[in-house]
């Protein structure tokens, strides 16, 4: 039966806490870095590859809020600055660099849907794309908001990621999957893959990592899974992979049975872990040949 979920108050605290960094990011083109450039005496300016190859910069954390997977390409510099130099920013010089970061596809900004967040919202961090209204988050004004907007805010921003719709928990699902399943996470991190080894190692620790795909597939070949022709069908406790045509895999579930599975969509903590269908799973990743591994009976 397909049910709603959502996350805690416990969950929503953390997420307030962790989700706008202590540093402010901003991604700019060569326009932007012209009419900023008599600002620029405070910040760090980082060329764009030496700021993603940076150590300081690839935390799990930053990765996520900042959505760097999704930031555009002309964006060649990237300041970053303390919380409190935006805001000593002349008004428009502000509003075209808080615009850029919409432009540049930078996350935290976030679409306001109603008329209400319109007008609670600081005015001068709202920029607008395509009629859309967009409120560009900062550490600084993030602190200066009520508990009351960051908590609305952010319980309307997780549903663009997932509307919370999932099954209920099978009876025959192992014990260590049952406590986390249908919950949101508080951390950054966890993906289909480490949610997936957890599932089949049943290590705790396993699931708040970040796991890639050579880690993933050594993992299951230790623990004696290996793969199936297709057409044997699906077994409980089976693993699933959807692989490109490079056989890079772009998402892993477990079987629980009756054609159920963990599942966790995303490595963000706005992607719960839940319940999901085969024919779900089948329609989302479509694209994809879907590989099928099982665990060898001794």
């Amino acid at each position: 039966m397909s049910i709603q979920i959502e996350p805690s108050k416990e969950q929503i605290n953390m997420w307030i806490r962790k989700f706008v960094p202590d540093k402010d990011f901003f991604f700019i083109d060569e326009s932007a870095l012209t009419d900023l450039e008599e600002y620029l005496a405070d910040v760090l300016l980082i060329p764009r590859e030496e700021f993603f190859h940076h150590s300081s910069y690839k935390q799990i954390d930053l990765i996520n809020s900042f959505m760097y997977w999704n930031i555009s390409n002309k964006a060649n510099n990237v300041i970053v600055a303390d919380s409190q130099w935006v805001t000593k920013l002349p008004l428009l010089k502000r509003k075209r660099i808080l615009q850029a970061q919409s432009n540049m596809r930078r996350g935290l900004v976030l679409p306001i849907d109603s008329l209400s967040f319109t007008k609670s919202v600081p005015k001068e961090y709202v920029v607008s794309k395509n009629e859309e209204f967009f409120l560009v988050l900062q550490q600084d004004m993030w602190g200066n908001m009520s508990y009351e907007l960051k908590e609305s805010l952010l319980c309307s921003y997780a549903k663009r990621w997932d509307n919370g719709s999932c099954f209920e928990v099978p009876e025959d699902t192992p014990l260590h999957i049952k406590k986390y399943t249908n919950k949101f996470s508080t951390i950054s991190g966890s993906n289909c893959l480490s949610s997936t080894l957890f599932a089949v190692t049943k290590q705790d620790w396993v699931i708040k990592e970040w796991v890639h795909q050579k880690t993933f597939e050594l993992a299951l070949e230790r623990v004696g899974y290996s793969l199936i022709k297709s057409v044997e069908g699906i077994s409980n406790g089976d693993v699933i992979t959807w692989v490109n045509p490079k056989n890079v895999i772009q998402h892993a579930s477990y079987h629980i049975s009756n054609h159920l599975f963990f599942n966790k969509d995303g490595q963000t903590f706005f992607n719960p872990w839940k319940v999901t269908h085969l024919n779900q799973l089948i329609e989302e990743w479509k694209e994809y040949e879907m590989n099928i591994y099982r665990k060898k009976i001794i």
